[in-house]
């Protein structure tokens, strides 16, 4: 396989959202936009298809020696990130093209941004090159938040921007610290280093501090419930699929790496990530609009990811890796069906849409297949996911932790339940029992004027095929990942072993 493909993967994006400030509105600008992210998926999947033996890519930029040249390297894990990504953000993107969004100035441009910075967090192998790249990644996001217009999404953003920006301080800061004290920041050269220097690693935990509260883990995850409700349905999804799994996939990446799986600083991780899992779906309980309850269920599900990093044992890390790519999937598909009916009726509130997608067969399943696999029924992804984390941590011992695992699959059903009970299956406002009869001649008032018959209650609105596809398309690939599990989880385990093992990964980027 030919390396120079890894640093096309942000050239390309970059590139195209140049093209997209000065092209015009219109078929060709659309065909750019979608075009850009289907490249990016082609070429995951020829990452993925190259890496799933176990090779390892790295690539210099420039041709300049190791730890001068900017690096990039794949493995099968950061091969499975890339092709995710590249699927959320075309889908995602093809759903903002059928709102109209994606005809607003500047926001194809700043999505291709946002995805050329996630593509080089995902391949860099240099950890200041990992700073800026998380950094053009957030700079399009702070653009996609404001691009709304409203008075809501304008607090949401003053919110995360100042999250994110005092976040990136502490990043940068651990960065600093790590140079510093190492005298390098090349991932390859600091391989192992904090297991060989207690300051590396006091250093090197400032950076996976940043990287949780990027996170979103408990107890600083209130900026993520504050902000996702505020953005378009389509900037949601995508942000759901990208920004917090980026930093998930870093501190998989650094713990394996760096810390070399330091096994007596793991119940940390066990104890903080148990109660993510369950503060995020206790917060969900009490709320009533569908994005409040799905950004809380994200939050509960971010702790179910990081759990396999937390046990670091081979069947949890190939758990959680698995997880991982699971929820990307289905949480984006629920935020873009429950995000098709916001746009059509223009709130999620419980209340306000019952009934409201009654007669949207094709919405309903969509919305209803990806509710179960985030609850872990079969035969969705979840299902396989939720059983192979509880395994491994049965297989841990951590029977604790399995149990809490469990009980909160079974609160995230009932929530699912109900925004399916009062969106898809209940009544649409003002519906009730039959009325009785009418006699054939009305009543006359004292005006002498017959008072009208009861108006019949007005059918759903209709949500058009275009709004629906890309949430059916996403529910139909998590169905499909149940069905056929085996091969994802033959690449999460090949994924796993990388991170068990580094020696590949180093020799890669070092060119030992």
């Amino acid at each position: 396989m030919n390396t120079v493909l890894l640093p096309l993967l942000v050239a390309a994006p970059l590139l195209g959202a140049a093209l997209l400030t000065v092209l015009p509105a219109g078929r060709v600008a659309r065909s750019l936009f979608l075009g850009t992210s289907a490249g990016a998926l082609a070429a995951g999947l020829a990452l993925l298809a190259a890496t799933r033996d176990g090779q390892v890519y790295a690539h210099q930029v420039g041709l300049w020696p190791a730890g001068v040249a900017i690096p990039f390297v794949a493995d099968t894990f950061s091969a499975l990130m890339v092709t995710t990504t590249a699927l959320l953000v075309l889908v995602c993107s093809a759903f903002a093209i059928a709102t109209g969004e994606a005809g607003r100035r500047f926001f194809a441009p700043l999505v291709l941004v946002l995805s050329a910075g996630v593509y080089g967090a995902l391949l860099t192998a240099d950890l200041f090159n990992l700073f800026v790249f998380v950094e053009v990644m957030l700079l399009p996001s702070y653009g996609l938040m404001a691009i709304a217009g409203t008075l809501h999404g304008l607090r949401g953003g003053r919110t995360y921007v100042t999250a994110n920006l005092l976040t990136s301080t502490v990043f940068l800061a651990g960065v600093a610290l790590v140079y510093g004290t190492a005298g390098t920041v090349h991932l390859g050269e600091l391989a192992g280093a904090a297991q060989d220097s207690p300051v590396v690693a006091v250093a090197m935990g400032l950076v996976l501090l940043a990287m949780t509260v990027k996170a979103a883990v408990v107890p600083v995850h209130g900026w993520l419930v504050r902000t996702y409700t505020a953005p378009s349905p389509a900037v949601t999804a995508l942000f759901s699929g990208l920004h917090t799994k980026v930093a998930i996939y870093v501190v998989y990446r650094l713990y394996a790496l760096v810390f070399d799986g330091e096994a007596s600083l793991l119940w940390i991780g066990l104890v903080v990530f148990t109660a993510t899992m369950a503060v995020g779906v206790l917060g969900a309980v009490g709320e009533t609009t569908t994005r409040s309850i799905l950004v809380f269920h994200m939050v509960s599900q971010i702790g179910y990811i990081l759990l396999g990093v937390a046990l670091f044992t081979e069947l949890g890390l190939m758990a959680g890796i698995f997880y991982l790519v699971h929820h990307m999937v289905v949480k984006a598909s629920l935020f873009l069906s429950t995000g098709a009916i916001e746009h059509v009726h223009g709130t999620g509130d419980l209340e306000r849409l019952r009934g409201a997608a009654r007669g949207q067969p094709l919405l309903a399943l969509a919305f209803l297949g990806a509710a179960l696999s985030l609850a872990g029924l079969p035969p969705f992804s979840g299902f396989v996911a939720k059983l192979t984390l509880v395994a491994a941590a049965l297989d841990a011992g951590q029977w604790t932790v399995a149990a809490i695992a469990v009980a909160v699959s079974l609160i995230t059903l009932m929530s699912m339940l109900k925004i399916w009970g009062s969106v898809f299956w209940g009544p649409p406002p003002g519906a009730g029992p039959a009325p009785e009869p009418e006699p054939a001649q009305a009543p006359e008032t004292a005006g002498g004027t017959a008072t009208a018959a009861p108006a019949a209650t007005r059918a759903p609105a209709r949500i058009r095929t275009g709004l629906v596809l890309p949430a059916v398309a996403l529910t139909a690939v998590t169905l499909c990942v149940g069905l056929g599990a085996q091969a994802l989880l033959d690449l999460s385990a090949q994924a796993a072993a990388h991170l068990l093992d580094t020696s590949a990964y180093v020799e890669a980027v070092t060119n030992r």
